[in-house]
């Protein structure tokens, strides 16, 4: 195995091999010695980086989260002005690259089903990543409150909060299903009903 003076090779070369057999394996079932055949480094570069599998699957999961935030920001670079509009844009583009990606899920969604029990560290991190893309969907949906497309007899944050538990679960169907339908049909549900004001007539009546 050929050796490099790049200091960060040897990490970013583990973090992307992790990255893809934690994917498409699960955490449980891949092992350090998988992970630095993936690589192509020695099983013992593993120890120079990583304090334990545990450590190394933390720093993957913030490596995610930090992938999934970029990916939001580009989203919205070329997204709709409205707010409403922006939020079905950038799930909209998400849910191509899961088409592109087969389906596989996300990984933190994935991580969660498998050690959010078993272990503190990755828990946490799981905490933060997920509590931080509830903020940012809850900026959104607090502009198309000011903008009158979403309700806001629900503040942001809690409407944020269903929306995205809501994605989640849509993220495990679509891997029993093999395709991406549950997502389209949770993020259309979401957009154009649960989240729509809601408008009484003044012809209703109420017992």
């Amino acid at each position: 195995m050929a050796r490099t003076a790049d200091k960060t090779d040897i990490p970013r070369r583990l973090t992307a091999a992790g990255h893809e057999l934690f994917t498409r394996c699960g955490y449980h079932a891949t092992g350090i010695q998988q992970i630095t055949d993936q690589a192509g480094v020695p099983k013992g570069s593993f120890y120079n980086h990583f304090e334990s599998k545990e450590a190394f699957a933390a720093a993957i999961i913030q490596h995610y989260a930090q992938w999934v935030d970029e990916s939001w920001e580009r989203c919205l670079s070329d997204a709709p002005p409205g707010a409403h509009e922006a939020v079905r844009h950038v799930f909209t583009r998400f849910i191509a690259h899961h088409e592109q990606q087969g389906c596989q899920g996300c990984l933190v969604g994935n991580f969660a089903a498998e050690v959010a029990e078993t272990s503190a560290l990755c828990c946490g991190v799981l905490n933060t990543a997920l509590a931080g893309w509830r903020t940012r969907l809850a900026e959104l949906l607090r502009r198309a409150q000011a903008e009158g497309s979403v309700r806001t007899d629900v503040d942001a944050d809690t409407l944020a909060t269903f929306f995205w538990d809501a994605w989640e679960g849509a993220l495990l169907r679509m891997k029993i299903e093999h395709h991406t339908q549950a997502l389209k049909d949770t993020v259309a549900l979401m957009l154009d009903h649960l989240l729509r004001p809601c408008f009484i007539s003044s012809t209703e009546t109420f017992a």
